[in-house]
């Protein structure tokens, strides 16, 4: 298990492999590699010693080799493979498989016990009301929705039901988004339908903060399955769902700054059978703002999962558990 320190000294390191390339292992580093088409020789274009890897996030086609996991597995590095679209195909990490005692608390808890959601839900809502603070904006619909939102954060006090406690978090989230991001031809939040730039581009910030925050969890031995307000679902990580809630706004953030700075574009998609998909040659420049705003808070990531370790595991109140204040 790591340490802070080492959080510190490592690094992620995100690998643009929309050509399609080879990770090898020489000599102790890590090598990326591509055929140079006039020779059919393999050039080596970088080298990371394992030593500064924390995680590897590879975007795009990619060969890996026996060597390459067994050395990933004896230095802890985890190893996340999406496609040039950001959908992911493949996680591996060392997990700390012997945690027995972490994974009979998870499967012991009571799904019936609201207080960690309720947690999660009010730390979200906290961030969406001081984003929408930070942009000093003071047209009516701004004030309105602090307003509301501020209304219904303390109604998450009293909810005492998961539909309602569900209902709240959906409300929150609907007055927030048509208020933050109203300058930029806001309709609805439709999650993965991709019905227009805007909610395409929060689908990738989504997906990249979603393996994120993964690899920070598997790092205790978590079983990312099982979670405290999403339920158990076929195939869903609902233990990942939990925890990605407080950090939203980082993505919803530098989405609305790179439209405004021209960095993203409705026309850098295409549309196709009414879904809009990013041109691939632009995929790097996206999966690089993204990554330039989470890589920051690698180490505030690690100490909140860290904290939630300990107090789920220690059954603490629901007052020590952390927050997460953008």
């Amino acid at each position: 298990m790591f340490t802070s320190k080492d959080i510190e000294y490592r690094t992620i390191f995100v690998l643009n492999c929309i050509a399609e390339r080879t990770l090898r292992v020489s000599s102790g580093e890590l090598l990326v590699e591509e055929k140079v088409e006039q020779t059919h020789k393999m050039k080596t274009l970088t080298k990371i010693p394992f030593q500064k890897v924390l995680a590897l996030f590879v975007i795009g086609h990619i060969k890996i080799t026996t060597p390459l996991i067994e050395k990933c597995q004896k230095f802890g590095v985890s190893l996340v493979v999406m496609k040039p679209n950001f959908r992911p195909v493949f996680f591996w990490a060392n997990m700390a498989e012997a945690n027995f005692l972490l994974h009979q608390r998870q499967y012991d808890f009571d799904k019936n016990n609201l207080t960690i959601a309720k947690c999660l839900v009010t730390n979200k809502i906290q961030n969406q009301i001081k984003i929408l603070k930070d942009t000093r904006r003071k047209d009516v619909l701004t004030v309105t929705s602090i307003t509301e939102c501020s209304r219904l954060l303390d109604k998450v006090k009293d909810t005492d039901e998961y539909e309602k406690l569900m209902g709240v978090e959906g409300l929150a989230a609907k007055i927030y988004f048509s208020a933050f991001f109203q300058d930029l031809d806001w309709s609805v939040r439709r999650p993965r339908t991709k019905c227009d730039a805007l909610n395409a581009t929060l689908d990738i910030g989504y997906t990249l903060l979603f393996n994120y925050i993964e690899c920070f969890l598997r790092m205790f031995g978590f079983d990312v399955y099982v979670g405290v307000y999403h339920r158990l679902w076929f195939k869903r990580k609902s233990l990942v769902c939990d925890l990605v809630e407080p950090f939203r706004c980082i993505v919803d953030r530098t989405v609305r700054t790179s439209f405004h700075r021209k960095q993203f574009s409705s026309d850098d998609f295409e549309v196709k059978q009414g879904e809009y998909i990013l041109k691939r040659t632009l995929s790097s420049k996206y999966h690089k703002v993204f990554f330039d705003a989470l890589i920051p808070y690698k180490k505030e990531i690690y100490l909140y999962v860290q904290a939630y370790y300990r107090c789920f595991m220690r059954m603490k109140s629901v007052e020590n558990y952390p927050q997460f204040i953008r």
